[in-house]
């Protein structure tokens, strides 16, 4: 079976985007990387594939720790009401199984149908760690070379503060 992360780091090597990538044992939630990560340096986070009623699909890339609460995310998107995306949805457009989602995961939506919204602690990051499209293998980035990657594939990040309050309508 062919590594997928290839293709990814064969993109990165033409944009010039230098990484460090460390092999670990496969992690499946924050809380799996959070006990066997050690002491590897910069921000980790935590990526939703998740739809709307509509049909939009969006990836939401947020700090490891951000709060989330997914009855006011699609507020903050600017779409319909949210749920996560399935399984095999997300294979089919990222090419990635649940576990093993990433913003570098962008490379394989052909099609572009998936919107990208970036936690502003991210985007204004030193340091970043996300799977290479594998859930064995973190890879370390700069969050400007992020953005770099990202509009070298077409995509213009929303950035979201979720660490402050959103603009929620008024109750009265």
């Amino acid at each position: 079976m062919s590594d997928p992360s290839t293709i990814l780091f064969d993109h990165l090597a033409k944009l010039a985007i230098e990484t460090t990538t460390h092999e670990h044992a496969p992690l499946f939630t924050v809380e799996d990387s959070q006990k066997l990560r050690g002491d590897l340096p910069g921000l980790h986070a935590k990526n939703l594939f998740v739809k709307d009623k509509k049909g939009e699909l969006w990836l939401v890339v947020a700090e490891e720790e951000a709060e989330i609460r997914m009855n006011h995310l699609h507020k903050r998107l600017g779409c319909a009401r949210l749920s996560f995306g399935k399984p095999e949805l997300l294979i089919d457009t990222l090419g990635v199984k649940p576990g093993a989602v990433t913003p570098f995961a962008l490379i394989n939506d052909q099609e572009r149908k998936v919107n990208l919204a970036l936690d502003a602690k991210l985007a204004n990051g030193e340091v970043l760690n996300f799977h290479p499209l594998r859930n064995d293998r973190t890879t370390t980035i700069s969050s400007a070379d992020l953005l770099k990657f990202t509009t070298s594939l077409g995509y213009e990040a929303l950035i979201i503060d979720f660490e402050a309050e959103p603009d929620l309508p008024d109750p009265s």
